[in-house]
């Protein structure tokens, strides 16, 4: 941990200039309090850093949480060993692309039967938020269920006992993006309107007590609650899938649901502030958490510490190194089957940003971690899923 100044400090020993610097910009505000806390897997992002948390008293800036509203991780521990599966995974991968939607602007056709349920509860729940979800995405329902692409994976993982897991990452989807972007645009015209000298137009604020921020508060959390459910959703038909090509039932001996793109309102060192953490997850004494690696290496299933100086928080992942084009033009299809070697998944040039080599090794980023989080389990892939 480094204390880079009053307003800084960071857990992260990978960490370029331009991200150091993105991070020094933002701690300026007048309204970070008590500091911004920089995660082991920070890297260059959208106005604000991702993986940095990112405590605002009186305000909230949007892009600070991002246009992957609600992110998250989701996963499963089975009663199933590795010795159980079936040789043949590729079933496995094929059954679980067919029965969820890949890659942006994928959704269903239809509600599932286990969709619905929910979709009646974002229903409600927007009724009560005073807005139609379908003013930013008219098949927002077909959306609940749909994995996305990017960073966004399904994979079947194993722990260090040989314990099966079901494993997965997404968010909130096109209507999750659509509800980010207009409140990042009200933020910055706010801003403008009042003369508010920011060093960077995606700091933009809503500030309590405007109907503008009251608002966002209310759409925002419907769309973390939207993210959580779209999880929920996939991990069902994953179940489904992973049954149907064992033969058996599954037992779920855990699930864990955790966002790392959220605003919440927290209590940290004598104040009532919004903590955004964006590319971060909550670790309070006791919270579960996953923190997944990049593509073909290791997951951890973790318990948060409650490290006050992070304001409880860690980080959600390896952390990028390289952008996605110049990771396209760095790495070769050759190598990443080199470094997907023994794990099945469906190799594609699109996946080629995804590469191990893009991102921070994962090992790196939970040595940084030590004093966040205690890890419960380390995963290994046995079988991939992506979206183009």
């Amino acid at each position: 941990m480094e204390v880079i100044n009053s307003r800084l400090i960071s857990w992260a020993s990978i960490l370029d200039d331009k991200t150091r610097e993105q991070a020094l910009t933002t701690a300026t505000l007048p309204i970070i309090y008590p500091h911004l806390a920089l995660m082991p897997d920070a890297h260059l992002g959208l106005g604000a850093t991702v993986g940095s948390v990112i405590p605002t008293l009186g305000a909230v800036i949007p892009a600070a949480v991002g246009v992957d509203i609600g992110c998250g991780m989701i996963a499963v521990r089975t009663q199933y060993a590795v010795k159980d599966l079936p040789k043949d995974r590729k079933t496995l991968r094929e059954g679980i692309e067919h029965a969820i939607p890949l890659s942006a602007g994928h959704y269903n056709h239809r509600i599932s039967a286990t969709a619905a349920p929910r979709i009646d509860q974002l229903r409600r729940m927007a009724a009560t938020a005073r807005f139609d979800p379908g003013q930013y995405a008219a098949n927002w329902t077909l959306q609940l269920g749909s994995l996305g692409s990017g960073n966004h994976f399904i994979e079947v993982c194993a722990d260090e006992a040989d314990t099966v897991w079901l494993f997965l990452h997404s968010g909130s989807r096109g209507v999750g993006n659509k509800l980010a972007q207009r409140h990042i645009g009200e933020a910055r015209s706010m801003s403008r309107s009042r003369h508010i000298a920011l060093p960077h137009p995606d700091l933009a604020y809503l500030e309590e007590g405007t109907p503008e921020f009251d608002r966002y508060i209310r759409e925002l959390r419907w769309a973390q609650h939207f993210a959580l459910l779209n999880r929920e959703e996939m991990m069902d038909r994953v179940v489904q899938q992973f049954e149907s090509w064992t033969g058996g039932s599954v037992r779920e001996a855990e699930r864990i649901n955790c966002h790392h793109n959220f605003t919440a309102k927290e209590h940290h060192y004598g104040k009532s502030v919004w903590v955004s953490r964006k590319g971060a997850i909550r670790a309070e004494a006791g919270d579960p958490g996953l923190i997944p690696g990049s593509m073909g290496t290791a997951s951890y299933v973790v318990v948060g510490l409650g490290n006050r100086r992070s304001l409880n928080s860690s980080p959600h992942g390896a952390g990028r190194e390289y952008s996605r084009n110049a990771a396209q033009k760095i790495f070769t299809l050759a190598e990443l089957k080199a470094a997907m070697q023994g794990i099945e998944f469906r190799p594609s040039k699109a996946f080629i940003d995804e590469i191990p080599a893009a991102y921070k090794p994962i090992d790196q980023v939970m040595r940084d971690s030590a004093d966040l989080v205690k890890i419960r389990h380390k995963l290994r892939q046995l079988v991939n899923v992506k979206g183009d």
